[in-house]
């Protein structure tokens, strides 16, 4: 393992945090589309429930993806923490997460590799630096990691019930 930056390489360095970001945060916007589409499905159709299980679902699925991508995102990038939960807020609202991109690509808050080595910023020495760059170093777990917390969340959600209750 090389502690120069520019030869450190992981399969992690094959995804760049902006990559993996945009990716996720435009599937969030599309998938709200197929709420959308379910809801007007039920409501102004009348097809009954079965469209909006189907969207919420796969909206749900990623609306949670997305949270996670920008912690994850966010705590690679340096983002503050008020940063992080307003990149997570923008996936309340429809088709935010697409025009958050674009503000954060002007101003270079996507910009970079994986911080895969920690540097003399103070703020590489708290535990989830650390426990981030650990985490790229072991993208194995990393990706487990995120399918897991997914799984919890999405049975925790499912347990409490979706929104407007189970017979809507």
């Amino acid at each position: 393992m090389s502690t120069d930056a520019d030869t450190v390489t992981t399969p992690i360095s094959r995804v760049t945090p902006r990559s993996w970001y945009r990716t996720v945060a435009i599937a969030e916007s599309i998938t709200w589309t197929l709420l959308i589409i379910g809801m007007v499905l039920k409501y102004a159709v009348g097809l009954g429930t079965l469209p909006v299980l189907i969207g919420g679902s796969i909206h749900g699925l990623v609306f949670i993806s997305y949270g996670m991508t920008a912690v994850l995102i966010g705590v690679n990038q340096r983002w503050t923490a008020l940063q992080i939960v307003g990149a997570v807020a923008t996936a309340i609202v429809p088709y935010a997460t697409i025009p958050l991109d674009r503000r954060l690509e002007r101003r270079g808050m996507l910009d970079g590799d994986w911080h895969l080595e920690a540097t003399d910023d103070p703020r590489d020495q708290v535990w989830t630096r650390r426990f981030l760059r650990w985490m790229l170093w072991h993208p194995v777990t990393l990706l487990l990691t995120f399918v897991i917390g997914i799984a919890v969340i999405m049975t925790t959600l499912l347990i409490i019930g979706p929104p407007g209750g189970w017979g809507q």
